[in-house]
């Protein structure tokens, strides 16, 4: 493979754990090098914000000895309240005129101060001969939470060359690995948040980060019956029998899924009401939450939508003799971020 062809190391930091995955160019497909995850210490980050950039520090190092890898370049994505993704519409320009009318306006489509966010932006190119209006998809982040991020790497002898949104590189790997064109509800939840990214004809009309996700009920599992995190992690994943516990457990569950369902029903509800002509044909479920028993089939029920758990993988080569193929589909659907940001090419 050509050296400009190279891929970075993608690194999911969530708040529960560091995700990584390493792949390689193999024909026109991908192959995986390598993949893993180590868990960091209870708010380490919050919010998608470093609390504790020693210890995750720690836990990164640890991840790359582990799994050997070589490669000094990496990408990152953020979520959260540091973060936000708008798409306003605007009339056709050239890309100086839009450049320069992002810089001079954007504080009108954004809650932060201009000086405070890097920013990015994208035009999507929808302007017709009957709508002479683009829309352009713009993304604002806080500098103090980017750079904390970038300080972090940098000190552990990285080369961050990428940093992206959760549900930009959740779209990336679908378009690539999950191969259907179909209006589709991206869903990923993560320990305690849910990236929702609707995708109508291969582009995202909808992108929102919601409060919430598995590690809720993991707690609430904890808290009720009077036992460790670990034990009760277990129990929600069904690595533990719930032998006495299930009635008290589906209650649990019910409670806390009705929740996730809710604010999943509003992002599709906007969806649907500014894209009347459209409807969406399935829910793709990814994250640590998508292992949960019970979890598609309670969405299906709920949402009226075929759910599927998405495995990244699927279609990529795995050497078997390195990489055991029960591993990666297990850990598939909680590495969709990842994997999205290993996809990019690193060319500098």
């Amino acid at each position: 493979m050509a050296k400009k062809d190279k891929l970075i190391v993608g690194l999911d930091i969530g708040s529960h754990a560091i995700k990584l995955c390493h792949l390689q160019k193999s024909g026109s497909g991908y192959a995986l090098l390598a993949l893993g995850s180590t868990v960091i210490p209870a708010g380490a980050v919050e919010d998608g914000v470093l609390q504790e950039p020693e210890q995750v520090g720690e836990s990164l190092a640890a991840l790359f000895k582990n799994l050997k890898i070589k490669e000094k370049k990496v990408g990152i994505s953020i979520s959260g309240y540091s973060v936000i993704v708008k798409k306003i519409q605007l009339d056709p320009m050239s890309e100086e005129e839009l450049d320069e009318y992002i810089k001079e306006e954007a504080e009108q489509y954004i809650p932060f101060d201009r000086e405070d966010v890097y920013l990015d932006y994208q035009d999507l190119e929808t302007s017709t001969e009957d709508e002479d209006r683009t829309d352009v998809m713009l993304v604002a982040a806080k500098k103090e939470v980017v750079d904390g991020y970038l300080d972090l790497l940098l000190e552990h002898g990285l080369n961050p060359v990428l940093v992206d949104v959760d549900g930009f590189a959740l779209e990336n790997i679908w378009d690539v690995a999950g191969g259907v064109k179909d209006n589709i509800a991206l869903v990923d939840i993560g320990a305690c948040k849910m990236n929702v990214n609707i995708i109508v004809d291969g582009v995202s009309v909808l992108a929102r980060d919601i409060v919430g996700g598995s590690q809720q009920l993991t707690d609430q599992i904890a808290d009720h019956f009077g036992i460790e995190s670990d034990e009760a992690e277990q129990i929600k994943l069904g690595i533990l029998p719930a032998d006495d516990k299930r009635e008290e457990l589906e209650e649990i569950f019910v409670d806390a899924c009705t929740n996730w369902v809710l604010e999943i029903k509003k992002a599709i509800d906007l969806f649907s009401a500014n894209q009347a002509d459209s409807s969406l044909k399935k829910l793709v479920l990814s994250g640590g939450g998508a292992k949960v028993p019970g979890l598609s089939s309670f969405l299906k029920r709920e949402t009226g939508l075929d759910v599927v758990k998405f495995n990244p993988f699927v279609n990529m080569k795995v050497n078997g003799k390195k990489i055991d193929p029960k591993y990666v589909e297990s850990i598939g659907p909680e590495m969709a971020i990842a994997a999205g940001l290993a996809i990019r090419t690193a060319t500098f």
